[in-house]
């Protein structure tokens, strides 16, 4: 009896195809759907709202830590596990921070998946068994911080701004926001200059290095 549906996000259909692979022998899980980029992931997770969702960060059109984060209103209920190539500690601490419940290293999934799934299932944290004592110092850090620290300016931005701010960070330039979002330039630039001003930020470069920390865009597609 399958007890839980699985949704898979990656970009390479090879890894997809292995973790499907892995998934299909415990009859506990089935895979509803799957995706090779991050905002046709969006789009599915809330037709299918999976118990769990397998999601890569590096990914085409959205990374996996924003989709997590534009994902934890609608689907409250759904668990989120990064599988990575990534096991440097500042993107696990921004993948927690953002709503993930479990992080994998690809390296790994062959031999820790279901157990990952049996993990984040039961409602428990999963953390892959090869992360370095460095993450979990970092992790513990960010967890006693969250304790003390507001809400980081990130939070006070509306759900337009955060769009604007992503695809600006992109490269995009304010006429492809404009004509992707299917609004005037001038209301893209009005919306660049109030998360400009909320984040405290001074030009673009501060808002490309501002993007990659929280993970709303790769960390390699820019180096600044």
């Amino acid at each position: 009896m399958i007890d839980m549906d699985i949704m898979i996000v990656d970009d390479h259909p090879l890894f997809r195809e292995g973790l499907k692979t892995i998934i299909s022998r415990d009859k506990k899980y089935a895979v509803c759907a799957e995706s090779g980029n991050g905002k046709e992931g969006l789009k599915l997770a809330k037709k299918y709202e999976p118990d769990i969702m397998l999601v890569d960060i590096s990914m085409a059109e959205m990374s996996g830590i924003q989709m997590i984060r534009e994902l934890r209103v609608p689907l409250p209920d759904t668990r989120f596990v990064i599988i990575s190539m990534h096991a440097e500690a500042d993107y696990i601490v921004e993948a927690f921070r953002a709503g993930a419940t479990g992080y994998m290293i690809k390296e790994s999934a062959a031999a820790q998946l279901i157990q990952g799934l049996d993990t984040v299932a039961s409602g428990e944290i999963f953390l892959d068994n090869a992360l370095s004592h460095e993450v979990i110092m970092k992790l513990m850090e960010a967890d006693n911080k969250s304790q003390t620290d507001q809400n980081d300016p990130y939070s006070t931005l509306t759900p337009r701004e955060q769009e604007v701010m992503r695809m600006l960070a992109e490269g995009l330039s304010v006429k492809a926001v404009a004509n992707e979002l299917y609004i005037s330039p001038k209301t893209v630039e009005n919306h660049r200059t109030n998360l400009m001003k909320k984040l405290d930020l001074k030009n673009t470069v501060e808002l490309i290095r501002y993007s990659a920390r929280l993970g709303l865009i790769d960390l390699e597609t820019w180096a600044i």
